[in-house]
Parts: C-alpha cells; structure tokens; sequence
C-alpha cells in the first residue's frame, strides 16, 4: 500500500528556482531511503539526488551546488529544491523509496511515483 505522490513541477525560466515534494503513505517513513531522478525524452532515467533513513545524502554531478534535497519525517515528505535551473534539467522527476539502505541505482528502489515535468526555459 506503499504511495509516493509528487508535486511542484512546472515551467520555469533559465536562472530560476523550484521546488518539489513528495508526500509518501503507507511505510515508516523515517526507516526509508528516499531518492529523486529524472528522465528526459529520450535518455535513460537519471540519479538526481538521494537521501538516507539517517539524512545522508549524495548528489549528481550535473546537479551538485545546486538542488539540495530534504525531508521532513514528521510530515512524511521528501523534498527536492531546485536552484539556478538550466534548460538541461528539463525531464520529467520521479520520487522514489526503497527501506533502509539507500543506493544511486533506479533499479534498487521497488516504489515510485507517477512523475512531475520540470520545463526550464531559455
């Protein structure tokens, strides 16, 4: 009964700032590893950043020094914030969740959500 729902995307201009959610319901939220990645028209499903039952995190390259992500146990929620955005970051965002151990691997994380689009303009 494990739902991960994201929210946030939209359209944003180059240079600019978002943020997203991910509200997750039917675990214990604070013994999960939660992820983010992304996948433009075309290429694979991409690491963007995760984040360990105990707040450790791991980034990207393409995306380091600019989006940080977060979570807030006590609302059950991971977030991902996104700052100096570039058209290259355009793709659609999923929210993932796998217990305990976390890994950069898409493949090692058995729940996800439906997907958020970013577009990022020139």
């Amino acid at each position: 009964q494990v739902q991960l729902v994201e929210s946030g995307g939209g359209l944003v201009q180059a240079g600019g700032s978002l943020r997203l959610s991910c509200a997750a319901s039917g675990l214990t939220f604070s013994s999960y590893a939660l992820g983010w990645f992304r996948q433009a028209p075309g290429k694979e499903r991409e690491l963007v950043a995760v984040i360990s039952a105990g707040g450790i995190t791991y980034y990207a390259d393409s995306v380091k020094g600019r989006f940080t992500i977060s979570r807030d146990n006590a609302k059950n929620t991971v977030y991902l914030q996104m700052n100096s955005l570039k058209p290259e970051d355009t793709a659609v965002y999923y929210c993932a969740a796998r217990a305990l151990t976390y890994y950069t691997d898409s493949n090692r994380y058995p729940y996800w959500g439906q997907g958020t689009q970013v577009t990022v303009s020139s």
